[in-house]
């Protein structure tokens, strides 16, 4: 029964996005950036995280349909009602970052707000930074970052143009961690959306994430919806951990779907020098992806 609600709601979801392309007065595998909407601040962001644990959390937004079929057929005030609950399930988690998927900047196919604004303004997360992958006239959405610290070094990237599905790409930020008496440490905080329809489109993607970020010496958490299990026929959970050096949490673990009540797309992949005090899988229904939230630590200097 949910196999079947999946396969309906996928393909239900690709011609919605055939509709648009071919409506759109432009190509829908271009980015936009449409002018965000400005909230009152929930005052300025911590300079860092002072704590020995660092929590953080993934949840792909639905474009704020909760469980609904397609966000085109809901209510203005239903969307906003779906967001306001998940701004107060975000407050009581209290996660220092939060890494959003299918997050939306003003759009008419899901209420003409900005999602990733509002969800700032009410859960109390003072700096936040959205990349718009996908755009055209009907809507606008990507991946965003809210934090209750500043964020730096920001990177806004989209993956090359995969049509006839919309564009996904990642969007990274910076934060300062001061995790023990040491020295205050940068941290690479990534959120990320690779394609549902296709294993070679999300191979290429995966591959284009990990050369991009090829380089980088900050300690790194990736987070996001990758639209694959860890023994999917492609690996590419699996593939970016070697190639990235990152690790994850239980990988063969059957107790920790997120979609589907079998599927674990949402993932967190986190550096060498990095280890996992807490892991979960929250039950709470806020979208069609359950939300994944986990508690790390650094390694002591010995271990790394």
């Amino acid at each position: 029964m949910n196999n079947n609600r999946s396969i309906q709601r996928h393909g239900f979801r690709a011609l919605l996005f055939l509709v648009a392309t071919l409506c759109s007065m432009q190509m829908a595998c271009s980015s936009v950036s449409p002018e965000k909407e400005l909230p009152v601040q929930p005052g300025p962001p911590l300079a860092m995280v002072n704590s020995t644990t660092l929590k953080v959390m993934t949840l792909n937004l639905a474009h704020g349909r909760k469980d609904g079929l397609n966000q085109l057929f809901i209510s203005e005030a239903t969307i906003r009602n779906n967001l306001g609950e998940i701004a107060a399930f975000l407050d009581k988690a209290g996660a220092d970052v939060v890494a959003l998927q299918e997050a939306d900047a003003p759009s008419l196919w899901s209420g003409s707000f900005d999602h990733v604004a509002l969800l700032a303004e009410q859960a109390g997360y003072p700096a936040f930074e959205s990349s718009n992958q996908a755009g055209s006239w009907f809507f606008s959405y990507g991946t965003s970052l809210l934090s209750r610290v500043s964020l730096s070094g920001v990177v806004h990237h989209t993956f090359s143009p995969s049509p006839p599905t919309m564009n996904k790409g990642y969007t990274l930020g910076q934060i300062v961690w001061q995790a023990d008496a040491g020295e205050p440490v940068l941290v690479d905080i990534v959120s990320v959306h690779l394609d549902f329809s296709r294993k070679s489109v999300r191979e290429q993607q995966s591959a284009e994430l990990s050369e991009t970020l090829a380089g980088r010496v900050n300690p790194m958490i990736i987070m996001g919806d990758f639209n694959s299990d860890w023994f999917a026929d492609e690996q590419v959970v699996r593939a970016l951990a070697e190639r990235t050096g990152l690790h994850v949490y239980r990988p063969d673990a059957e107790d920790l779907a997120t979609y589907s009540s079998t599927k674990r797309f949402d993932w967190i992949l986190i550096s060498e020098q990095l280890e996992f005090v807490s892991f979960e899988v929250l039950p709470d229904i806020l979208s069609d992806h359950s939300a994944v939230v986990a508690e790390i630590s650094m390694k002591p200097s010995s271990e790394t």
